[in-house]
Parts: structure tokens; sequence; C-alpha cells
């Protein structure tokens, strides 16, 4: 995880060293650096989650992965046995749905009709909350006559969301200052998905040799993203407003939970978080210091 934020920051870095005003480039005559202008958006969009990430969202966080207890095997002579045995139950909640609402800040520049930006995305808490506080689950079938055959364990609220970043790269078809444009963009980035399962439940690794107890907390995995899009733009003067589509493209580490990775194969879903969507965007635009100049002349 650490290593793929470390790569991003470092691309960031290197992008913003090459648009500094006093690089070489600048000085040589390559661009010019009173053209470069800032500029902050804030936007909303829907987002639509293809069948993959709404299978995996759901898989996940409403897996039944029991909990390892100890109970008491009998056999017919009398003597008692202590065995690890799992303890699966039912619980109702609503599963989540196809969509959620996307949130984004944005801080880039912009050269001539070349634009550059960081996109840093989030979304509301998706909750599905329990119906009971807690509820009862069975032993495992091979350990039908162990006691207790039963046992009660407490239930949350099962959540998850996600947040992320990405670096886009634009061009402004019409014109650098055209009243309407056209903005193609791709990028690159990363994403967080955050899960709270139903209860705590038992994670083991394969061999089942060591076992630990989920935490009443978020379990996290990191994601690489790529995006694509095309904003449809309206601009006056300092201040634009866009209506923005698009498709990113996301794939999630395993998720680790208490040292050990689940696996989603077994639930039927690959670790997919792709999504299209289609949004407002509103754009306040720095002046450059050629337009304060030209401010300064009238």
């Amino acid at each position: 995880m650490m290593k793929k934020i470390a790569s991003l920051c470092m691309a960031a870095v290197f992008g913003i060293l090459a648009l500094a005003s006093n690089s070489h480039a600048a000085e040589a005559g390559f661009y010019d650096k009173d053209h470069i202008r800032g500029f902050i958006s804030v936007g909303a969009d829907y987002r639509g989650m293809r069948s993959e990430f709404q299978r995996y969202v759901n898989n996940i966080a409403f897996a039944d992965i029991g909990h390892m207890t100890k109970a008491i095997v009998t056999d017919t002579s009398g003597k008692a046995d202590t065995v690890l045995a799992k303890y699966y139950g039912n619980y109702s909640y609503n599963k989540f749905n196809d969509y959620y609402l996307g949130l984004h800040f944005i801080v880039g520049a912009q050269y001539k009709q070349f634009m550059t930006w960081f996109d840093i995305n989030f979304m509301p808490n998706q909750e599905s909350e329990r119906k009971a506080s807690s509820y009862v689950a069975t032993i495992e079938s091979k350990y039908a006559d162990a006691t207790p055959s039963s046992r009660s364990y407490n239930l949350y609220d099962v959540e998850w969301f996600s947040y992320g970043a990405d670096w886009m790269f634009g061009w402004k078809v019409l014109g650098e200052n055209a009243f309407f444009n056209l903005i193609p963009a791709v990028g690159i980035g990363f994403n967080l998905i955050n899960f709270h399962f139903a209860s705590g439940f038992t994670v083991t690794d394969q061999d089942r040799t060591k076992y630990e107890n989920l935490r009443d907390r978020f379990y996290s995995t990191l994601a690489s993203t790529f995006t694509a899009e095309l904003e449809l733009r309206l601009e006056f003067d300092q201040f634009a407003i866009g209506a923005y589509g698009g498709y990113r493209v996301v794939r999630y580490s395993e998720l680790e939970l208490e040292g050990f990775n689940i696996d989603p194969n077994p639930y039927g879903t690959d670790n997919v978080g792709d999504t299209w969507y289609a949004g407002l965007r509103f754009t306040w635009m720095f002046l450059s210091p050629w337009d304060k100049k030209q401010q300064n002349k009238i």
C-alpha cells in the first residue's frame, strides 16, 4: 500500500516541478510561466456500480465467516474432549444498492489549453442497520453432537465507504477561453474501500493454525485506478460550471482482516470496483500573472 502511494506522490512531485515557475524550461522559453493559472473545483456525481462491484461489496460486507469457539464433544464411552468448532448463523440486513453519491474537491493548474489537477474524492458512509442487537449461531454440522450446540453473538451495523485521489490531465478542445468548451481527460490514482462487518467473526489462515476475532471497526484495502471523463463546460470569466461524465476502473487488493486475507472468490466475486458516473462541477479560476498585467493596463 505504502509503495503505491509513494509512487503516486513521486509522480505528482515531478509533475509540479515540470510546471514550476523557476524551471529551466520556463527560462529557456519552452512555455510562458506568466500564463499558468490555478483553479479549484467542487463537484458531486451519481456513481453507478458495475454488477461486479455491487457483488463485491455485498458478498464481502455480508460474508458469514463464522465464530471459532471451544465446544465439548462426548463419545459413546462418556469421555469428553474439547474441540475448536465454528458457529454459523443467519442475520437479516438490507443489501446495498448499485449506486452512491460521489463528492469531489479539486486543485489544479492550467497552461493555455492544457490542464492538470488532483481530484480528491469521497462518498457518504453507506449503512445497513442491524435488526437486532444479537443473533444465535449454530455449531457446524460435523460437531452436531457437541455442546453447546448454539451460541449468541453481538450484531453491528454493516457499513462501507471509499475515498481516494486521481491525478488527471485534460485539454480544452475549443480553446483556452471559449465560453463553451469540451474537456476530455484521463488520469491515474488510488482508492481505499472500507468495510464494517456484522459481527466479531473469527478469521484464520489457510491451515487453521492461527485465529483472530474481528473487532468493532472498519477494515480497508487499497486499489489502483484509471479514469477517463468528458466535461461540457460553460465559462464566465473566472467562474465555470460543467456537466461531466466518465468511467473509473478500480482493482482492489485482497482485504486483510487481522493479518489474514479474506478470499473473495468463494463468495462469487472479484476485487472489482468499476463505476460509471455523471455529475456537476463548479470551478473558480485564479488570474495568471499575464491576466493581472492586462487588468493593470485597463
